[in-house]
């Protein structure tokens, strides 16, 4: 984040002692103000409509120090308001809680010269039946390691369509779930739109447990490919709207239903070549 760094522009002042003192004095007192960020904004629902009498909860989100700092309720059109001195090492976010859920705003200012007063929250009601769709996926497979174990990285890119959150129909399901090459092994989540402890791997699937609000969301996984593993495999379903297969190791074999050779990639200095569809009957990658 920039550092916002403040400048007192002066004007001409008498060298007098009495002078001196008030002008270290507004010097000491006028910036402390101005530090003051000032925020208002609403909570709305699917319908842009004003949601009444929710919590809303500020919180700073720091590499020292993070958690809520302040809450307050939204009044009959849906607003809230909040005042804060912010650190320039911290950012900070709105949150309120519907429906069991708990959504965030955009990330809130930290320049006290730009207030913000358009800042929102949408919330949705829920559902375990709206519709979650896989919207695009690539699959990056790395040559062997020393021990012949090869890398998957995996970028998943799903998306709810509708003005539902889609959630698990009890706490032992899952709101979501798409199927892992047969073949692969372990399952460690990076950066992800979800939250990487809600995402687990059960035989050759990856289920989320969280719930998905509308919208697109991104998930990073890796796994492996034991030396053992002749294979991998994937079942595709028909409705996949776009995949890339990219390997680095020159003799391994890429084919699947649509798939068709690309243009090679270099990544961080590293050949791969490339098999891309954007659609396709259901069938198997290999």
């Amino acid at each position: 984040m920039k550092r916002w760094t403040r400048r007192i522009s002066g004007s001409s002042i008498p060298r007098s002692k009495g002078w001196r003192s008030l002008a270290v004095l507004s010097a000491l007192t006028v910036p402390l103000h101005a530090q003051t960020v000032h925020v208002s904004g609403r909570v709305i629902n699917a319908d842009s409509a004003a949601v009444p009498g929710v919590r809303v909860i500020l919180h700073r989100v720091g590499q020292t120090a993070q958690g809520p700092i302040d809450s307050s309720r939204t009044d009959r059109r849906g607003r809230f308001r909040f005042s804060y001195r912010p650190d320039s090492a911290t950012f900070y976010l709105a949150s309120s809680r519907y429906a069991g859920i708990e959504y965030f705003s955009t990330p809130l200012p930290t320049n006290p010269a730009r207030p913000d007063t358009s800042s929102q929250i949408v919330v949705y009601d829920t559902s375990s039946s709206t519709p979650v769709e896989l919207e695009a996926r690539h699959l990056v497979l790395t040559r062997p390691d020393e021990d012949g174990t090869r890398g998957v990285l995996d970028l998943i890119m799903l998306r709810n369509p509708g003005r539902q959150t889609r959630i698990a129909r009890d706490t032992l399901d899952a709101s979501w779930g798409v199927p892992l090459p047969r073949g692969s092994i372990g399952l460690q989540v990076g950066e992800s739109d979800v939250s990487a402890e809600s995402i687990v791997r059960r035989g050759d699937s990856l289920f989320i447990g969280a719930a998905i609000a509308p919208g697109e969301k991104q998930l990073t996984a890796q796994y492996q490919v034991s030396p053992r593993a002749g294979a991998l495999e994937l079942p595709l379903d028909a409705d996949s709207v776009l995949l890339n297969v990219l390997v680095e190791e020159p003799g391994v074999n890429v084919s699947g239903p649509g798939l068709q050779p690309a243009d090679s990639q270099v990544i961080q200095e590293r050949s791969f070549r490339r098999w891309s569809r954007a659609a396709g009957a259901s069938g198997v990658l290999r």
